[in-house]
């Protein structure tokens, strides 16, 4: 199966990380740019640790973490309606 991207530089490939989301032509996934900048690590800082990465690549990779973090709450807010989670009625019997 092929890549799917996601933006110019996250991409999906299940060859890679399993399809984690990750910083094209690398291996970095946007949940660990994304962890290291929650944590107060500095763009420069995690580019001086991958140097593969840009500081354009860190600011994607948190702009895609908090839209995904945004649509997985919307989601939990306002699942979709789909009969396949509404309770079975009726006997087996």
């Amino acid at each position: 199966m092929k890549h799917k991207t996601l933006n110019e530089r996250i991409v999906s490939d299940p060859a890679v990380l399993l399809g984690k989301h990750v910083i094209r032509g690398t291996h970095v996934p946007v949940y660990l740019i994304a962890g290291f900048v929650e944590a107060d690590r500095t763009p420069e800082k995690i580019v001086d640790d991958y140097p593969d990465l840009t500081v354009e690549d860190v600011q994607a990779a948190v702009s895609y973490a908090a839209d995904e973090a945004e649509r997985t709450e919307a989601r939990t807010l306002f699942p979709p309606n789909d009969s396949s989670d509404q309770p079975a009625t009726g006997s087996l019997l």
